[in-house]
């Protein structure tokens, strides 16, 4: 067996192969919901009554999608130049952090200074941190899949050792979590009484911005053209190290604000487990959306339902929640497949 690359597909294929995988999606979960002893309708329509069903339901998608929206766009502006950049989830936490330090008291000022002072920090501190593996990769070839997962394992055990040391709650009675940051710092509700928060208007106009970036910018072009073909772009005088710092600047800084949203917009301070792997997660929505800045918001809300969904269903038909994170695995593979199935055909010897 051998691939063979296809001419460039026509707008028919490159749309139908995408959602033929969203269907073998659901066609494997269904098999799999039938084996838990379930009926696959009813649990589908459990799944999307959690997710949507309600204002309540609605709004706890949103909420859940936010974080994904900015570790999405992460991953989809370093991926679209071949960095592969696999520590947002670091990233989030260092912009967590930053929320902590500048937010809990250090500066005092009304929320409308308070607050963009907060993301610029934040987001300061993801790029640097990932500023260290692109140094590596352009000065001295380091892999940067390495560099920057093994960075995750690296940086929760220094958030762990603030939490029990400088930024320590002393009124926490023991546990390892930081103070609240005040009022001024915190991202206002959108609706009272409930938990979404504007930290989701920002991952809006921040995807807009990544796509009018990408699409309308020399960034963009250089950044598109360096994925392409890292060779032929430097042969075309495009500065392919420089393109690749900068897109690790902006990749981090997106990521932090995962951690600005989920600190400063719903809990209110900093522990070890604001993150249930959003920064992993955010691989898969960038990848369902095809590394289009506008399709990560649909999909990372897609992706957001499953797992808002499946919980409410799992209390509701006693089917094990873990089908949402089979669901969204297989919809990785199909996707993934599906967009080799785009670029390549298959010859059999």
């Amino acid at each position: 067996m051998r691939l063979e690359p296809k001419p460039a597909p026509s707008l028919f294929i490159s749309l139908s192969y995408p959602v033929l995988a969203i269907l073998a999606t659901f066609i494997i979960a269904a098999v799999l919901v039938m084996i838990a002893g379930a009926e696959p309708f009813s649990v589908f329509y459990l799944v999307f009554k959690g997710a949507a069903g309600s204002q309540f339901a609605l709004l706890e998608t949103l909420t859940r999608a936010t974080p994904l929206i900015f570790t999405g766009l992460a991953i989809a502006v370093a991926f679209r130049a071949k960095l592969w950049n696999i520590g947002a989830e670091a990233q989030l936490y260092a912009g967590a952090v930053m929320v902590v330090l500048l937010g809990t008291g250090a500066i005092s000022a009304p929320p409308i200074i308070m607050i963009p002072i907060i993301i610029a920090g934040a987001m300061l501190a993801g790029a640097l941190l990932l500023l260290g593996p692109a140094i590596l990769k352009v000065r001295f070839g380091v892999d940067e899949v390495v560099t920057t997962l093994l960075l995750n394992f690296i940086f929760l055990l220094v958030v762990s050792l603030l939490l029990e040391g400088p930024l320590k709650d002393p009124m926490g009675l023991g546990w390892p979590q930081s103070e609240r940051i005040i009022a001024d710092a915190r991202l206002p509700r959108i609706i009272q009484g409930k938990r979404l928060h504007y930290g989701f208007i920002i991952a809006i106009a921040s995807a807009v911005g990544v796509w009018i970036i990408m699409a309308r910018t020399t960034l963009g072009y250089e950044m598109r053209s360096v994925g392409h073909n890292p060779e032929a772009a430097k042969f075309a005088g495009i500065p392919v190290n420089r393109v690749l710092v900068k897109t690790a600047l902006l990749s981090g800084g997106l990521a932090a604000l995962a951690g600005v949203s989920e600190v400063a917009g719903l809990k209110g301070n900093l522990t070890l487990d604001i993150s249930p792997g959003f920064g992993y997660t955010g691989i898969v929505v960038a990848m369902l959306a095809l590394l289009n800045p506008l399709g990560v918001v649909i999909s990372a809300i897609f992706v957001a339902g499953i797992f808002v969904g499946a919980d409410a269903m799992s209390r509701a038909a006693g089917v094990p929640s873990y089908i949402s994170e089979v669901m969204v695995a297989t919809a990785l593979l199909c996707m993934v497949t599906a967009i080799m199935l785009t670029r390549y055909r298959i010859r059999w010897k």
